[in-house]
């Protein structure tokens, strides 16, 4: 690689590794505790989980949709603009999305997040703005902001994208214990491939 290059590799890292630092110093259980009890009252009632994002935040829904659907709490896909052009109909009244978007005033996502509204579902929104358009009119609220993405220009997602992921994992974490998904049913939903195996422990 070219000097500049690796002194662009070597800035990046040194801004994730602060940022994820300080970004999870300030996380705590009780940051989740109503998003969880959000998802818990709607599961009761038969509803179910979707998620959406505009641009790389829509690719971080795909992956999370999957995290939770292996781990006991089945979530489904919505696409971030289609929903507008009928995939809302995925939805039923009672339903929560949970809602990505680091500025959190995309105006994608705005139409989108009304049409969830207007066709009964909760939101849970996902930012990097605690005082943004989709933080107020969220039911429930996960706080996912860094100071800076890192990288040439500063603008491209990647910090905001870890932090957006790591904060969705730690959700994934929570509603896993609580419906105390056993490793045998993990197996049952992931039979290919070496997660796919029951330890000696686990049997």
């Amino acid at each position: 690689m070219k000097n500049e290059s690796k002194q662009a590799v070597e800035a990046f890292l040194s801004s994730a590794k602060n940022e994820l630092s300080t970004f999870v110093e300030n996380l705590n259980s009780e940051s989740y505790e109503q998003a969880v009890t959000l998802i818990r009252e709607s599961q009761a009632k038969g509803g179910r989980i979707h998620i959406t994002g505009i641009g790389k935040p829509g690719h971080v829904s795909g992956y999370v949709a999957s995290l939770l659907s292996s781990t006991g709490n089945p979530c489904y896909f919505l696409h971030g603009t289609e929903a507008v052009h009928g995939s809302c109909g995925q939805l039923v009244a009672g339903d929560v999305v949970i809602a990505i978007s680091n500025s959190g005033e995309t105006g994608e996502l705005k139409s989108t997040v009304l049409a969830i509204k207007n066709n009964g579902g909760k939101i849970i929104g996902v930012s990097g703005n605690a005082d943004s358009w989709l933080a107020k009119e969220s039911d429930a609220f996960l706080f996912a902001g860094v100071g800076a993405e890192g990288g040439p220009l500063n603008r491209a997602p990647r910090n905001s994208i870890l932090a957006e992921t790591l904060t969705l994992q730690a959700l994934s974490v929570a509603l896993q214990a609580e419906q105390d998904w056993t490793a045998q049913q993990y197996v049952r939903c992931h039979p290919g491939g070496k997660l796919g195996q029951l330890r000696e422990n686990e049997q």
